[in-house]
């Protein structure tokens, strides 16, 4: 019998082409999260597509490396995969930060057109960084955490915003509040003692950190939808065989459309348990919302002109949709 298994095992090996390989993937959000989930399931596919020649392994919440490290990680082969918020990383390049110019894709159909418009110009940003682009899937809508009443965005100032991207930093600069660079893994903490008074993100991450604990209000302002990016080192990629890199990609394709799916589904659950949790879910005032659409007129302007042609292009191509 263990011959035959092993035999069965050679066979399959054999006909991947491939030697048996373990690949380490981090990734930034606790194991529960749905991109982590997601990611999850893309190496069960990758493995059962290999027959076990590639096996993918998930080291959820910062565990292997801390989020500000996991791309710099995978680009120097220290990880041969990993999973990015790309738009952390727009002072590298303005085109990471595409799909967080405020209210410009406010929507899940206008995600998937936007990320639709940058990807080619992405793959190719990613592949001048020694990486390759496997697949991404966007957060539900971002929404404003505080802990007290905010109907403008005066009542805004001086309070201590976590910032974790450059689109947020400039929000914070716009608004009058102290931006505060901190990780999701760190975030509770950060609450709690009061580091962070405040930050914009999805329903997803404010369950996550239980934010109620610590905070008040949540006002789904729908700002936009950032992307978490999946990519993998172009070394590692390019010793995989053929069989090797098409399990990379097609059960790439499949694990971006069921990431979108999935937060899809969850966004209205998320907002329930917010307010199932005490806190008050509302949407903006008509003040604040015209406060915060005067910045995303702002930033949409600087991001091209930071951006370049190509921003251009993108942003042009985005709107013919």
């Amino acid at each position: 019998m263990k011959k035959l298994t092993y035999l069965l095992a050679a066979t399959a090996l054999s006909a991947t082409g491939a030697s048996a390989e373990t690949w380490d993937m981090p990734m930034a959000y606790p194991a529960t999260n749905y991109h982590t989930e997601n990611g999850v399931a893309f190496a069960e596919c990758v493995k059962g597509a290999t027959s076990g020649a590639l096996e993918i392994v998930v080291h959820p919440n910062g565990s292997l490396f801390s989020g500000n490290d996991i791309k710099r990680a995978v680009q120097t082969g220290q990880a041969p995969i990993g999973e990015r918020l790309l738009s952390a990383h727009a002072n590298e390049n303005p085109l990471f930060g595409v799909d967080s110019i405020p209210f410009l894709a406010t929507s899940f159909d206008d995600s998937a057109k936007l990320a639709a418009a940058a990807k080619d110009a992405i793959v190719a940003a990613l592949d001048q960084q020694n990486l390759v682009f496997v697949y991404s899937v966007p957060w539900p809508p971002q929404g404003f955490y505080f802990k007290k009443e905010v109907n403008s965005v005066a009542d805004m100032a001086g309070v201590k915003f976590r910032a974790y991207n450059a689109a947020t930093a400039r929000i914070a600069e716009l608004a009058g509040m102290v931006p505060v660079q901190i990780e999701a893994a760190e975030l509770s903490q950060a609450l709690a003692t009061g580091v962070a008074e405040s930050f914009i993100s999805s329903g997803s991450t404010g369950v996550d950190s239980k934010v109620w604990e610590s905070l008040t209000n949540f006002y789904d302002v729908q700002a936009w939808l950032p992307r978490n990016t999946v990519f993998v080192n172009k070394d590692s990629y390019n010793a995989l065989d053929d069989a090797g890199k098409a399990a990379i990609m097609d059960c790439g394709v499949k694990a971006g459309e069921a990431g979108a799916a999935r937060a899809q589904e969850l966004t209205t659950g998320y907002l329930k348990t917010l307010a199932d949790n005490g806190m008050t879910v509302t949407g903006p005032s008509d003040e604040l919302k015209a406060g915060l659409q005067g910045f995303g007129a702002t930033m949409t302007e600087e991001w091209i002109a930071a951006a370049g042609d190509t921003g251009k292009a993108v942003v042009d191509a985005y709107k013919a949709q």
